[in-house]
């Protein structure tokens, strides 16, 4: 089999599926690993799936589970989180969002003091609660566990009780003209409140959020204080990111 149609197969099976590990692709293309991991970082580049650690997921108009999204850019997002989390001392009031991104700050800020969390993640509500004297507001609502998260009008009706020192949320998109962009309006709407809601507000997200577009708009970035992310936007959307009261943030190397 040539490598154009290796690579339209690999595209249709993975479209059909949602998702597929190098190792079920190997097999059924019966072709070396190395070869899957190159036509994947070829199709990824063009745009035509998204590439995972151990595998492929197709382009759909939503996001896979959590556990699934945790493997995503795992080494990117640590490096976030901890990034992140270097704006926090102990003693702050933080808001945290659901999401694999948020998770990472999440974990970064275990060491930490005295915190006040308000969070509608039920990993972090856990992780948080009864550790090193702080203090955890769990967000009431309808648990969906896609995210692992508390959503929908009694989550947002609890957070209007609540002003914080920090904000962070993740990004189901970032367009190119600079809005702030998730997959459901349960999601935009408590995230938006989130971010006016806090002294800072943060936005912490990998460089495959960039350009991209989801179903809904959460908030342009004049009402963010902190882009968090491990790669510098491309021109055209630093330029945007330029004209706004925005520090970008960005860990790594790149």
């Amino acid at each position: 089999m040539l490598a154009e149609q290796r690579q339209s197969v690999i595209v249709a099976m993975v479209n059909q599926r949602g998702s597929l590990s190098i190792t079920d692709l190997q097999r059924k293309l019966k072709v070396s690993r190395e070869t899957i991991r190159r036509d994947l970082v070829l199709l990824a580049d063009r745009n035509e799936l998204r590439k995972t650690h151990g595998g492929a997921l197709a382009l759909v108009q939503g996001e896979p589970d959590l556990a699934v999204r945790e493997g995503i850019n795992a080494d990117a997002k640590h490096t976030i989180g901890h990034l992140a989390a270097s704006l926090v001392p102990d003693g702050a009031s933080v808001m945290l969002g659901a999401g694999s991104t948020v998770q990472a700050v999440a974990d970064a800020l275990l060491d930490r003091h005295s915190l006040t969390i308000i969070t509608n993640g039920i990993a972090a509500s856990s992780q948080f609660a009864g550790r090193n004297k702080n203090r955890v507001y769990v967000l009431g609502g309808e648990v969906q566990t896609t995210n692992n998260a508390a959503l929908g009008r009694d989550a947002t009706a609890m957070l209007a009780h609540y002003f914080a020192d920090f904000a962070f949320i993740g990004a189901g998109a970032i367009s190119p003209t600079g809005w702030l962009m998730d997959y459901t309006r349960e999601e935009a709407e408590l995230y938006g409140q989130m971010l006016q809601s806090a002294r800072t507000s943060v936005v912490v997200a990998d460089h495959s959020k960039f350009n991209r577009h989801a179903p809904v708009r959460v908030t342009t970035f004049d009402k963010i204080t902190h882009l968090v992310t491990d790669r510098r936007p491309d021109a055209p959307l630093a330029k945007v990111f330029g004209k706004l009261p925005l520090e970008v943030m960005v860990g790594g190397s790149r």
